[in-house]
């Protein structure tokens, strides 16, 4: 029971990680290796907000995810935008700027372990004999609120629709007066928003560091490519197998060794089904 409980945990919070990753891939075609930099750069700045300028709790967790979002934004129009359709190239500016942030934080002396985010409830309950904590549960109903938002946002919205519109025909998209960079910045801007939400739900569990910036962007990456690039529901399932796999791997080996199946989950999706779980052929040769 408690290898279910905690691996559902485990795959919500994966499933968080990953969604703001998979949007912005699949809306411009960019993968987003500055992902983890936005991730704790909301954690960082609501604990500034909170501790520092003494503004209140939704206060601050509001406030850094609207910056964090327009930051996004900034970077697909200042940095992005200039190595458009280069893939290699656009990976290579993404990961340095997210690089430049995370070094930037620990330069600036973040990281020491008093950096924390207090949890939303405090408290436990006893769920079939597990004992867990009222904020796993919360990050539980986030994760469940946020998939959902997304398919209501992403179906029922014109700003959503020009996005699927996008993703799905480019020019035909453009054809149809939908503009493909102003597409960009707002998938830039709503997948570091996505990010900020994960981590104010997420980060309460622990420390906020920077190593914790880069193994949230090698979570999203291993997520979206064992899943597939370009399919929500690839990442879903992408999600819900690392995350058993990484409390089963806890649980009978040690939790030295997550780190370890994760990459070898991804290896071996490359080996064996290079597109991902429930990704398609034709998402593979695009990213070729």
């Amino acid at each position: 029971m408690n290898i279910l409980i905690f691996g559902l945990v485990n795959s919500v919070i994966l499933a968080l990680i990953a969604s703001g990753f998979a949007l912005v891939y699949g809306v411009s075609r960019l993968a987003n290796f500055a992902h983890g930099a936005l991730y704790i750069l909301v954690g960082f700045s609501t604990w500034l907000f909170l501790n520092r300028l003494g503004i209140n709790y939704i206060g601050s967790i509001l406030f850094s995810i609207i910056i964090v979002s327009i930051i996004g934004g900034i970077i697909y129009r200042l940095f992005l935008i200039r190595v458009k359709g280069m893939p290699a190239s656009e990976i290579i500016a993404s990961l340095a700027i997210g690089i430049a942030i995370m070094e930037l934080f620990r330069w600036r002396g973040f990281i020491s372990e008093a950096y924390m985010l207090p949890p939303f409830v405090a408290g436990s309950v006893n769920i079939a004999g597990v004992v867990i904590d009222w904020q796993r549960l919360i990050i539980i109903g986030v994760g469940l609120a946020m998939m959902l938002f997304l398919w209501l946002f992403t179906h029922h919205t014109k700003v959503g629709l020009s996005l699927r519109a996008i993703a799905q025909d480019k020019h035909a998209s453009m054809m149809s007066g939908i503009e493909p960079d102003r597409t960009a910045v707002i998938s830039l801007a709503i997948g570091s928003a996505l990010a900020g939400v994960a981590a104010v739900v997420i980060l309460p569990l622990g420390n906020i560091t920077v190593e914790t910036g880069y193994m949230v962007l090698t979570n999203a990456i291993a997520v979206c490519i064992i899943g597939g690039l370009g399919s929500w529901a690839g990442v879903l399932a992408g999600a819900f197998l690392l995350g058993f796999a990484e409390i089963t791997t806890a649980a009978f080996i040690g939790p030295q060794w997550q780190m370890v199946v994760v990459l070898l989950f991804i290896i071996l999706t490359l080996i064996l089904k290079p597109s991902g779980i429930l990704g398609k052929q034709k998402e593979l040769e695009e990213r070729v």
